[in-house]
């Protein structure tokens, strides 16, 4: 089948490795090379570094929907066209495109986290399962036709990064079911259901930013949905100290203020919550390198002190 695959980060490899295995031809769209890191290197997106070293045609677009997109995709001429974190709304002139219209890869199970960070929210949320649906595409965000579905469960201490890599493989094995039911003529699109949808919005830094107020889970599933970015925060004496990972506690607790800090290099970093104690494992301080807790008190004390 001749597919248009439209994908830019690491979560659409696996998916796009399965097409070329499969021996589909392809062509890549996706967004342009951006500056990355402290020296602002450009750097294309991983969908086109793949590209390239397999010898697909890539094409990069700011606006897919204006008439260089809507240009480029029409002389591909795709039977199908594919979305998997793709990063850019389509016009309903991209979507009639291709004969057997656009299927997207979303990480959660539609209706429930319509929009760009799914994986984070979800862990962010609590929840204690997530997948991948295989939906038509749509005018909207994440409203068209439920396809197939495949739930994975969420580990209790997975961070967004490591449900990244396990939700990039089960996409590219729930798109490889869904293209061999639609070869089959077999697939079925199911209407999603408006009262069950959820949005979540796109994350920014200052959703880093921890609440101690609030519970000791809450709490940690922050610094997991959050790590590796926009990474969790708190201030200490009013300059940001990253927590890239905490561990729940039993310690018992007595009336002492929230975000308050005990412990040493050797019983370990501990901070007060709504409800209890959370252990902070990993930190950095701004400037500094990322440490274990243990090894960022050698030498000093921050008993006392108070995150806020």
């Amino acid at each position: 089948m001749r597919i248009a695959f439209l994908g830019t980060p690491e979560f659409a490899l696996p998916s796009l490795e399965m097409l070329r295995e499969s021996g589909h031809e392809l062509a890549v769209f996706t967004q342009p090379d951006r500056p990355v890191g402290r020296h602002a290197t450009l750097t294309p997106p991983p969908t086109k570094a793949y590209a390239l070293e397999h010898g697909i045609p890539v094409y990069q677009f700011e606006k897919i929907r204006l008439p260089e997109g809507v240009d480029a995709l029409k002389a591909f001429a795709p039977d199908l066209m594919i979305t998997a974190a793709f990063g850019q709304l389509l016009s309903a002139e991209n979507l009639a495109i291709s004969k057997y219209g656009c299927i997207n890869v979303h990480g959660s199970l539609l209706p429930k986290y319509r929009g760009a960070a799914p994986i984070q929210w979800a862990i962010i949320d609590g929840e204690t399962e997530t997948g991948i649906t295989t939906m038509m595409t749509a005018i909207g965000m994440d409203t068209g036709d439920i396809l197939l579905v495949d739930k994975l469960t969420i580990d209790p201490d997975e961070t967004a990064g490591e449900l990244f890599e396990r939700m990039a493989v089960l996409g590219a094995e729930t798109l490889r079911r869904t293209i061999s039911a639609l070869e089959a003529g077999t697939l079925v699109r199911i209407p999603q259901n408006e009262a069950q949808a959820i949005k979540c919005p796109m994350l920014k830094k200052e959703h880093g930013k921890l609440d101690f107020s609030q519970t000791a889970t809450a709490v940690h599933n922050r610094v997991r949905g959050t790590n590796p970015w926009p990474g969790a925060f708190a201030l200490l004496d009013d300059v940001p100290l990253k927590i890239h990972k905490t561990r729940k506690t039993e310690q018992p607790v007595g009336d002492e203020p929230v975000g308050i800090l005990k412990g040493s290099a050797k019983s370990g970093l501990f901070v007060r919550c709504a409800d209890g104690w959370l252990e902070i494992l990993e930190l950095q301080a701004t400037g500094g390198k990322r440490l274990a807790a243990k090894d960022y008190l050698a030498g000093k004390t921050l008993e006392g002190k108070v995150l806020i």
